[in-house]
């Protein structure tokens, strides 16, 4: 390999084994929304040390910013030494709940082979490790650049990206005349150009009941009788109708092509006891039963089509079912996006990746939202992909692990991208 850069990139394959780990080894779980304080200091100490200006930002007054849990996220800005456009890393610094069914200490980051182990480790702190690798391979290959590269550390992005991109996007920091590239790690495939996402639209519906005594339920109405004929209703109809959809976005995997529907929670009379309770429950109709839905639709879809759909069933069973009554709350909606394929930050991405790898780029979508969504509707900016180490289908699952060799091939793409686009 003649290429300098590449050889800085992996010359640094222990710097990026530690950085990561020390990534992973922070437990950012969201919700609540923890130690983001701990993660920004981190990044705002390695990137201050290597030149970068940091700016430290809390989205004050976003969804679960408190005092206890402060949404914190971090902007660091390598300036060039001559004008030039920006080149922009996002990647966020939260994870999910650990969840059942690891066989090793989630947040040990333990390296077995080519794999670190750890809740993030791809999605995504493994995508922010390669990133900063590859930047700081970069200034210290060309240090006289032109233009900028930032890196960011937000926050939220789990659970929305409200505290996070969203609430910079509407400050500012993504508008188009201080960004014109954008590069979002998540964990895709070294080898694939993430273009955008599929749209998602949440809403809890609630059946009404009246409570009676369990022993004469003639007397009352079960409300989780009610979410029965609810949830039959997506089994007899939504879920046949949403199985005949499909888009021609290149969204991965293929079970994701079509319209898809979860339901994240069911909720129905007496509350759960807590695990020291060793009484028995009392004798009640439930007078309420809620399911919250996760239903995620494509470009070709309209979100008014996608709440009609399911309003429509609710109406019907409302005109055939006696005593049957609802309420519906929209929680959250996104809308898809999709970023051109001719591009500039697409174009010069598949370059480096034919460059580096020796192949292709294969173009794909995200079955799931990323931040991109706020990139693209609050910052107005269009220009912007998902590229990033790590396999989709490990995010959010026991054992999730990313290799050594993709973020080192990944940072390796990166840095010839920043070449293509800083070194004019």
């Amino acid at each position: 390999m003649s290429d300098p850069l590449s050889h800085r990139i992996l010359d640094r394959r222990d710097d990026l084994i530690a950085l990561t780990q020390a990534l992973i080894r922070i437990p950012t779980l969201n919700p609540p929304g923890a130690h983001y304080a701990a993660i920004c200091d981190l990044l705002k100490a390695r990137l201050s040390a290597s030149g970068f200006a940091c700016s430290l930002i809390r989205a004050t007054g976003t969804p679960g910013d408190s005092d206890r849990h402060p949404r914190w996220n971090l902007i660091a800005r390598r300036d060039g030494t001559r004008p030039g456009p920006c080149v922009h890393f996002n990647s966020h610094t939260d994870v999910v709940e650990v969840g059942q069914g690891w066989t090793r200490d989630p947040f040990a980051a333990a390296l077995e082979g080519d794999r670190i182990y750890g809740r993030g480790a791809c999605d995504m702190k493994g995508g922010l490790a390669a990133s900063i690798i590859a930047a700081e391979a970069f200034v210290e290959e060309h240090p006289d650049f032109a233009g900028a590269i930032e890196i960011s550390g937000t926050a939220d992005e789990e659970s929305g990206g409200y505290g996070g991109v969203a609430y910079l996007a509407e400050q500012s920091w993504f508008s188009p005349d201080r960004v014109q590239h954008v590069i979002i790690p998540e964990p895709l495939n070294k080898d694939r150009i993430c273009l955008g996402h599929r749209g998602g639209w949440w809403a809890e519906i609630e059946t009404k009941g009246e409570i009676a005594h369990g022993s004469m339920p003639f007397l009352g109405d079960c409300a989780v009788r009610h979410m029965g004929a609810v949830l039959q209703a997506f089994e007899d109809h939504l879920f046949p109708a949403m199985a005949a959809r499909r888009t021609d976005m290149p969204v991965v995997p293929d079970g994701a092509r079509q319209s898809t529907m979860n339901i994240n929670a069911i909720h129905g009379g007496q509350p759960e006891n807590p695990p020291d309770f060793d009484g028995l429950p009392a004798h009640c109709v439930p007078d309420s039963c809620r399911i919250v839905i996760d239903r995620r639709f494509l470009i070709e879809e309209g979100i008014d089509a996608v709440s009609s759909e399911v309003i429509a069933l609710l109406d019907d069973l409302k005109a055939r079912r006696p005593n049957f009554d609802y309420e519906i709350r929209e929680l959250n909606r996104v809308l898809p996006s999709m970023t051109d394929r001719d591009a500039p930050i697409v174009t010069t991405v598949a370059q480096a990746i034919r460059d580096t790898l020796g192949q292709d780029a294969t173009y794909v979508a995200s079955p799931g939202s990323y931040d991109q969504k706020h990139i693209d509707r609050i910052g107005k900016l269009k220009n912007c992909i998902a590229y990033g180490p790590g396999v989709l289908e490990l995010a959010h699952k026991p054992d999730e692990w990313v290799g050594v060799t993709d973020m080192l091939d990944s940072a390796r793409v990166m840095g010839r991208t920043l070449e293509s686009l800083l070194l004019n």
